[in-house]
């Protein structure tokens, strides 16, 4: 992992997203750490220097959660940009989301989430999720044939 600082970076961090399936439900995460502890959203983390974006997205799916997926393709990619009142860029991810669907594993919390849910479709808006969190999501099906 790097030292460079996330706040005020010289350059995006990159993160890496996992968007599960298993049947129509979509696997969720509730952060346990900043940032945005207490948040659900889509297992992933930042890439490791050294490794390719699909180990990165295996490895984080499985510290996160314990489960393991099938064939990954990408679905979405995007840029979370938070600036300051200068118009700064205080945080910048490029974030890679991967759709898999569910192999293997019960899906538990660990590393650094607090919990986990297979979420079906009607039931994501009880999750509060992020405008791009149900964009990925979206493309994820299409990507994988399920819309």
């Amino acid at each position: 992992m790097s030292n460079a600082p996330r706040e005020y970076p010289d350059r995006p961090w990159v993160g890496i997203g996992c968007i599960v399936f298993r049947e129509e439900a979509v696997l969720l995460v509730r952060r346990g750490k900043p940032p945005r502890i207490g948040q659900w959203s889509l297992p992933g983390g930042a890439q490791h220097v050294g490794e390719k974006a699909e180990e990165a997205a295996r490895r984080e799916l499985r510290e996160e959660t314990s489960i393991e997926v099938g064939q990954m393709t990408l679905a979405y990619v995007f840029d979370a940009i938070n600036q300051d009142e200068d118009g700064r860029a205080l945080y910048h991810y490029t974030i890679i989301d991967f759709a898999a669907l569910w192999l293997d594993g019960d899906a538990c919390a660990g590393d650094d989430v607090s919990e986990v849910a297979w979420a079906l479709p009607h039931e994501l808006v009880a999750y509060d999720l992020t405008e791009a969190a149900h964009e990925a999501i979206a493309a994820a099906r299409i990507a994988l044939g399920l819309s």
